[in-house]
């Protein structure tokens, strides 16, 4: 069996990965329907071999779990979770908000999480047990208290039209009690501005492990509280919820979240 990766292996990739978005950004995309609003582009297809290939020749006993293809090669012992290209919509439409996020698990835990904006250079990474960092430095989420002054972020699902619990409802009630409420698009960089204090709080009720696997670590690193919306420590499994917080707006967060 190989070493294991290094945070310096999953930051290289996230990275070389990222630059394939930026070198197609603003271009015209072969763009295909996943759903009535989800969308895939052949450079998510790009990005995703890339990595792909770079995980099958460095760690050929490994699973992988990516978005666009689902499970591949390996045991299941030592995984990944893979998102070549999260805020497919937004890159789409020349909407320079988007990120490639990849994290390694071993041992049921996530070790490794790195999120790169290939549009402004930041790459956000984490390590279990020794920190969360952007390009290297150091981050932190913010020490906001109060969540009528918290500025907060979500997401919605894509079949929002036809879902009951399409986070609508929750939208309106936290943006009478909050500082604003915003939605970026991926949620993978929705977590890393959590981790760098520039949102107090992120929550979302249905994604999937790849759009959260790497950010949530980087949250949990940067000191805040990660858990699902019920406040349960389980976010992976199936059904997925997710809400990520410094530790004075979470219960508070919750609490809203569940009335």
């Amino acid at each position: 069996m190989s070493n294991p990766p290094t945070i310096e292996f999953i930051e290289t990739l996230a990275t070389k990965a990222g630059e394939i978005l930026r070198s197609g950004y603003g271009k015209q995309h072969e763009i295909n329907h996943k759903g009535a609003i989800d969308l895939v582009t052949e450079i998510d297809y790009r990005s995703e071999a890339f990595i792909l290939q770079e995980l099958r020749t460095a760690f050929p006993e490994h699973q992988v779990i990516t978005e666009e293809i689902g499970a591949q090669f390996g045991s299941d012992c030592c995984l990944w979770y893979i998102d070549p290209l999260d805020g497919t919509v937004n890159y789409a439409h020349n909407i320079p908000i988007f990120s490639v996020s990849i994290a390694y698990q071993e041992g049921g835990e996530i070790q490794l999480g790195a999120v790169c904006d290939p549009m402004r250079q930041e790459c956000f990474s984490a390590e279990r047990g020794k920190g969360a960092w952007l390009n290297g430095v150091p981050i932190h989420v913010s020490h906001q208290t109060q969540l009528d002054q918290s500025l907060l972020v979500t997401g919605f699902p894509y079949d929002i039209r036809t879902r009951k619990e399409n986070n609508l409802d929750n939208h309106a009630r936290l943006a009478l009690n909050s500082q604003g409420v915003r939605r970026l698009g991926s949620a993978a960089l929705d977590l890393c501005y959590v981790a760098a204090g520039r949102f107090d709080a992120f929550w979302e009720l249905s994604l999937s492990s790849w759009d959260i696997a790497a950010g949530s670590l980087i949250v949990e690193h940067a000191g805040g509280i990660v858990t699902n919306v019920q406040g349960e420590p389980d976010y992976l499994t199936s059904p997925q919820s997710i809400l990520a917080a410094n530790p004075h707006i979470h219960p508070q967060l919750q609490k809203m979240l569940n009335l």
